[in-house]
């Protein structure tokens, strides 16, 4: 993300209009993030084949990828801070890639390890873009307290930090 400020053109004045857009969908992704952290749990943090329980509460029931999703936002929204709009369809696409060939795998394991629980529920939820406004499940139950999902988060909450200020430190 702030990889995005060496790429800074222009005359170094900041516009606040792509600060005020790009901190949106920045703020947008990171919500996103803390609420599907929340009801996934720490477990979203691991890099194995290790697997909680099938999580489709929250923002899980209205999409299967709300991490990835928050993570695209944070990209775009960088990328417009840095007024680098340009870009943005490029992050999208790339990115997009990359998630969907990551998606494909974790589907395949999840179905694996879920069978036909994971299969109806991916009949119901969209991979990607949500098709309705909220679903009616069971009561949602989190998987870890507002503490707990903030101290997960805080690698990205303080890139996110790191981020602006050198985007806002770049021209001066």
């Amino acid at each position: 993300m702030a990889a995005a400020i060496f790429l800074v053109p222009g005359s170094g004045d900041i516009k606040l209009t792509p600060w005020l857009l790009g901190a949106a969908f920045v703020f947008a992704g990171e919500a996103l993030r803390l609420w599907a952290v929340h009801h996934i749990g720490v477990i979203s943090r691991t890099r194995s084949d290790r697997l909680g329980p099938l999580i489709s509460t929250g923002p899980f029931s209205l999409v299967r990828n709300p991490l990835y999703l928050g993570n695209i936002a944070l990209w775009v929204g960088f990328t417009v801070c840095a007024r680098l709009v340009w870009l943005a369809p490029l992050i999208i696409v790339v990115v997009g890639l990359e998630y969907h060939a990551i998606v494909r795998w974790e589907e395949e394991l999840l179905a694996a390890r879920f069978g036909d629980s994971y299969r109806a529920y991916a009949a119901r939820v969209p991979r990607w873009v949500p098709t309705r406004v909220g679903v009616a499940h069971a009561p949602s139950r989190a998987a870890c307290s507002w503490r707990e999902t903030f101290f997960s988060e805080r690698g990205t909450l303080i890139a996110i930090c790191v981020g602006f200020a050198l985007l806002w430190l770049k021209p001066r």
